[in-house]
């Protein structure tokens, strides 16, 4: 499972563990009841503070994206409405790249035009 966090980004370490795991249902990486890492093998993993990785599974937790059973672990809960969910993932997307350009000096309009520019990851330029 790769979670993939930047220490350096504006966003707190919580948030982008948030992310990720969110990232990984979107994609069908993780499904309904299947185990996330321990706090303390993923705080091992990711060389971060315990407290974070329980701020974020807490979070997700009060979200209904994962669900606790005591004693053994944190599990992926099952999704409702995933196509809310990827609509929701898809706006932070979309707010957190209209955030940069906008600091870079960009407006919305550009943004938008080069992506339209930009090919996805598969390759397909009319996606």
């Amino acid at each position: 499972m790769g979670f993939s966090i930047d220490p350096h980004a504006t966003r707190p370490i919580y948030v982008q563990i948030m992310d990720e795991v969110r990232r990984l249902i979107a994609l069908g990486d993780l499904r309904a009841d299947d185990p996330l890492p321990s706090v303390r093998q993923l705080a091992a993993d990711l060389r971060v503070n315990h407290n974070t990785i329980v701020q974020a599974y807490r979070e997700l937790e009060r979200d209904d994206v994962v669900y606790v059973r005591r004693g053994q672990g944190t599990y992926v809960a099952a999704q409702r409405e995933p196509a809310v969910g990827r609509a929701k993932l898809l706006g932070q997307v979309a707010e957190r790249a209209a955030t940069d350009a906008h600091r870079y000096g960009f407006t919305t309009q550009e943004l938008i035009a080069a992506l339209a520019q930009t090919p996805d990851a598969k390759g397909d330029a009319n996606a």
